[in-house]
């Protein structure tokens, strides 16, 4: 079996917004949490154009400066870009790397700090402590 079905799988149930791109800045995928997160600018329609584009030409150079360094070793694969205080998340960039280490791109994601409400183990998304 095709083990990338569960990767995406993964990805798709992530109640965070994950945005994939190429080493040419080319958004490739967006998880169903960032097409609603990022609606109001295109939603699933900025698939296929450059993430640079989203972005002031301040963050588009810091952007480039994090693939460069992804690009200057294999063991350069995360760092950390922000913390959003009105939404209590972090963004982190990642490098996305090939069987053999080479660089192939890179994933936008964030990590939400606000603390789980749903009791452990619930089954009811809706259930809180």
């Amino acid at each position: 079996m095709n083990r990338s079905i569960f990767f995406q799988s993964l990805i798709e149930q992530e109640n965070s917004a994950v945005v994939i791109c190429d080493v040419s800045h080319k958004i490739i995928y967006m998880n169903p949490c960032a097409q609603r997160q990022y609606a109001m600018c295109g939603g699933t329609s900025l698939m296929g154009t450059s993430l640079l584009d989203c972005h002031l030409p301040e963050s588009q150079e810091k952007i480039q400066r994090v693939v460069d360094w992804f690009r200057s070793d294999r063991t350069h694969n995360r760092v950390f870009i922000s913390h959003n205080q009105k939404h209590n998340r972090d963004s982190y960039m990642v490098a996305l790397r090939d069987d053999v280490g080479e660089l192939i791109g890179y994933a936008e994601r964030q990590v939400c700090r606000t603390p789980e409400e749903s009791a452990p183990y619930s089954f009811c998304a809706d259930e809180v402590k």
